[in-house]
């Protein structure tokens, strides 16, 4: 970085409060109380992120009678549910190039059901009148090297090819610089349909009031310690009490599983963002951003960026950093040589911005798997469902693992559970140091392939191969 580039970033960087902005809100609700004692139900949800609370919403409406427990360690939406950049996502893949390469003969079906499972977020948002700003704008994937504007096109012939390509547009240079305007861009490709932005710790707390008000009994401040066979049915140790159930929900996703054998398949990842000041009128008109879609570049070390209800740019991405041993921590929530970054590449991408300042920065863990999107599975002879490793895709597809949930702790086999997708897991990450090493060189090899036109070395085509890799 250029000394006047560096201290123009960290310029814009003095006032930013170390919290995220999503969850600085004067609306946020207030705590729920803690269990004490013991509770009996029919259903216990552990985790009151998205994943916990779609489970515990979906239930409800599948079975009204169903009487239903979420537990949640902390309060509702406060670790990945609400420090995310709002991108609502139809992918269930992690995107489409990741679905084609691992379930090419299932990725119509997965869209399908990846466009349905949107269509119920936003009838869901319609329904409980959930006031977190939904909008489907949609999404660009913009090209900010000259092979990434090849690789856009070769992309689109190919879900061409299959069908898939309605609701999808290609941008040439103009184009794309006509819709929010950036010397970097060289072209885009705009989902109009298969993403919407919203504020997600608004979502999160709409989907808690949603919940109490179908009946779900929640219990915040209040952690699943262990998980134990109860007779016919299951038993979750908390700080002050217990909880009998007959049948238990997980959806604690980066904090560790109670099923011991599922910790191996996911593994903590650091992602950070920065929100800007409202932008101007002037500013504004800078940058157009009039239709107000998500956007994300190409690269393998992305950036995502959207513009909010006020006005405001959220800048996140880049930088995924796994910290040694796997352990989430707060110590890693923030990270100043990131966030000094990261305005570097912000006024990179919008020279025209200069002087704007960043309000809030901020960080937090993902979870994330192999192969990059979610895997699912029982445990306990079936009175134990689970779903994790989102890997970041999680605001959207975590419904859908809600319902899969649901289906497997039926014993149901629904188009759901028959899908390959459901019924297979990634591979697991080795143990340390092993997994240290192997995600430190391909975090290099990444870089290098950014670097060298998108050619891929060696370690990254044998990980190709073996179908794993790192991503956020």
């Amino acid at each position: 970085m250029a000394p006047v580039a560096m201290r123009l970033a960290a310029q814009s960087l003095s006032d930013a409060q170390p919290v995220p902005f999503w969850l600085e809100d004067p609306g946020k609700p207030g705590a729920l109380p803690a269990l004490t004692g013991t509770e009996k139900c029919d259903l216990l949800v552990v985790g009151g992120g998205y994943s916990g609370l779609w489970t515990a919403l979906l239930a409800k409406e599948r079975d009204p009678a169903r009487d239903v427990v979420l537990i949640e360690g902390r309060e509702a939406g406060w670790a990945a549910s609400g420090r995310n950049g709002g991108f609502c996502a139809a992918s269930l893949t992690h995107g489409f190039g990741n679905g084609l390469a691992r379930w090419p003969g299932e990725l119509p079906k997965l869209e399908e059901l990846g466009e349905r499972n949107l269509d119920g977020i936003e009838e869901a948002v319609a329904r409980y009148s959930l006031d977190c700003d939904f909008e489907r704008t949609g999404e660009i994937d913009v090209a900010t090297e000259p092979y990434q504007v090849d690789e856009l096109h070769e992309m689109y012939e190919e879900i061409d090819r299959l069908g898939l390509a309605d609701g999808l547009e290609l941008l040439d240079q103009d184009a794309v610089r006509a819709e929010v305007d950036s010397p970097t861009f060289l072209g885009g490709l705009w989902d109009r349909r298969g993403v919407a932005m919203l504020n997600p710790a608004k979502l999160a707390w709409g989907l808690k009031r949603a919940c109490l008000d179908l009946g779900v009994r929640i219990y915040e401040n209040t952690p699943g310690l262990d998980l134990v066979s109860v007779g016919a049915g299951m038993g979750v140790r908390t700080s002050y009490g217990r909880v009998l159930a007959r049948r238990v929900a997980l959806g604690t996703n980066v904090f560790p599983s109670l099923v011991k054998r599922v910790r191996a398949y996911t593994v903590p990842v650091y992602d950070y963002a920065l929100m800007t000041e409202p932008l101007s009128p002037e500013q504004l008109a800078s940058v157009g951003w009039k239709n107000r879609q998500g956007l994300g570049d190409s690269a393998n070390q992305f950036h995502y960026f959207r513009i909010t209800a006020d006005h405001r740019i959220l800048w996140g991405g880049y930088d995924a950093v796994y910290p040694f041993g796997g352990k989430v921590s707060a110590e890693m929530d923030h990270r100043p040589e990131t966030y000094l970054k990261l305005a570097e590449h912000f006024f990179r991408c919008f020279p025209q911005l200069e002087g704007l300042r960043f309000s809030h920065a901020w960080g937090g863990a993902i979870d994330t798997c192999s192969r990059f999107s979610a895997f699912f599975g029982t445990a306990y002879q079936g009175k134990v469902a689970y779903a994790a490793g989102f890997t970041g895709l999680g605001v959207g597809a975590t419904r859908f693992g809600g319902d899969v949930m649901l289906d497997l702790l039926a014993g149901e086999r629904t188009e759901r559970t028959a899908l390959e997708m459901v019924r297979h897991k990634p591979l697991p990450f080795p143990p340390e140091p092993i997994a240290w090493a192997g995600i430190g060189i391909t975090k290099w090899a990444m870089a290098r392939a950014d670097e060298n036109g998108g050619r891929r070395n060696l370690w990254l085509k044998a990980m190709d191969r073996m179908g794993l890799g790192f991503d956020s």
